[in-house]
């Protein structure tokens, strides 16, 4: 009789191998594989059944009920703002960010934001004990007697505790510390944080109890554990922030209820985290008179219109590599810029190094602000300020042209709105040009 083959698969990518591995070749995920069943092997096979009469039969969508579903707010403005208007009953949250970035702080303001509106709200934590979590608390001024905390990290025990307390609202931080006796490995393993997460979410849609599970995230900005995660839950976000700066931001990956390109701005404070509502002003220069290397922006942040200073400062090289520094913009967007205005304004900058940075520790990311940089390195070349009242915005092609960007009429309205009576966006044409009107020869 033929010997039947076995093998072990990858539970997240499919990756197949005859041994069995640590970590899968395909994803290099670790402890994601499971043996398969031999070849030849018969296997069971799921058979219908029968779909019993109480509403749950299929039905055309044009009798489906298209009642919207309410939302709870928090009591945070900034956060309502990202989750669409609130929390939405039954739904299933993951909450990321990078350690001391401030996630549970915010969490446990809103737990007391929601407690404060009559709510029950159960706070478990797997990473504090209670006494720690009712000393953040104090300085917070998150006190409130509908606030219940439980330290633990067994799943029975937290499942336990919210029979028991029957909140409004459930916050679990983390999930990367949680543990079921029912699966093998330890916490935080592939196998523990998929039995953790379905667990949780299971009590959300069964019970419609909202639930926001915090999670960890890898040394490159990914929440930690099997991808199949971000895929269970409702709503993804990310909080991210400068350690160096007080300034952070809420930004919403996956919304089942509401946008994803919403942000929310809040800044760290000695009584905890503070929502930003208006951020123009974060972002700009204090200076009375113009100075040259400077140019203000207007950036996208989700719906968000931001204004951005660019600050540039160019300098002549000792060195035959001239250094180019940046801070807050991508270095290899700056070097393309830099190219671009040696290529098509003539500007000699294989000589000289250049530094760019941006105003406050923001991050532009977007190629809207290609303009604003060159402007301000250009400025910088020239020892000539820019208007004060100028804010450009444009993005720069190989051939020197200036592009228009996503938002171009909500940019015009926010430069307008915060006293920018000069603004230039793609309607220069070039860059060449924008440099011969603002920063002609003497």
């Amino acid at each position: 009789m033929a010997k039947t083959k076995s093998g072990y698969v990858c539970s997240e990518c499919g990756w197949q191998t005859s041994k069995w591995v640590g970590r899968c070749g395909g994803c290099q995920q670790w402890g994601t594989l499971h043996e398969k069943a031999p070849e030849g092997a018969k296997l069971a096979r799921t058979v219908a059944a029968t779909v019993p009469v109480s509403g749950r039969e299929a039905q055309p969508i044009t009798r489906v009920s298209g009642e919207r579903v309410a939302h709870m707010p928090t009591g945070i403005s900034e956060l309502d703002r990202v989750l669409g208007g609130g929390v939405v009953p039954g739904a299933a949250i993951l909450f990321s960010g990078e350690p001391g970035v401030g996630k549970s702080t915010l969490l446990l303001d809103a737990a007391a934001r929601v407690a404060a509106s009559g709510a029950r709200v159960l706070y478990a934590s797997g990473e504090e004990s209670t006494g720690q979590i009712r000393l953040r608390a104090e300085r917070t001024g998150a006190l409130h007697d509908t606030l219940f905390l439980a330290s633990e990290t067994d799943l029975a025990t937290v499942l336990g505790h919210i029979e028991q307390v029957r909140p409004g609202l459930i916050v679990v931080d983390s999930v990367q510390t949680l543990a079921s006796a029912q699966v093998e490995g330890g916490a935080g393993g592939p196998a523990q944080v998929r039995e953790v997460a379905a667990a949780l979410i299971r009590v959300a849609k069964e019970s419609g109890i909202p639930v926001i599970i915090v999670g960890h995230v890898t040394k490159d900005g990914t929440v930690a554990g099997p991808r199949l995660l971000e895929h269970l839950v409702d709503v993804v976000c990310h909080f991210e922030g400068d350690r160096q700066t007080a300034l952070r931001f809420l930004r919403s990956l996956k919304n089942r209820y509401g946008p994803t390109d919403e942000t929310g701005c809040f800044q760290m404070a000695s009584g905890g985290i503070e929502e930003v509502s208006d951020p123009s002003g974060l972002f700009l220069s204090r200076t009375e008179e113009p100075v040259s290397g400077t140019c203000a922006t207007v950036s996208l942040e989700g719906r968000r219109a931001l204004p951005v200073e660019v600050q540039a400062l160019t300098a002549t090289s000792s060195t035959p590599n001239p250094r180019r520094v940046t801070s807050g913009v991508d270095s290899s967007r700056i070097a393309m810029i830099l190219a671009v205005l040696e290529r098509h304004t003539g500007e000699k900058l294989h000589d000289v190094d250049v530094y760019v940075s941006t105003v406050g520790g923001v991050r532009l990311t977007e190629p809207g602000a290609d303009l604003a940089i060159a402007l301000a390195v250009l400025s910088s070349i020239r020892d000539r300020p820019l208007p004060r009242d100028f804010a450009a915005v444009g993005e720069l092609s190989l051939a020197g042209e200036v592009r228009a960007v996503v938002g171009g009429d909500q940019r015009a309205a926010e430069a307008k709105r915060l006293g920018y009576a000069q603004f230039m966006d793609a309607a220069v044409k070039t860059v060449a040009a924008a440099r011969d009107r603002l920063l002609p020869r003497s």
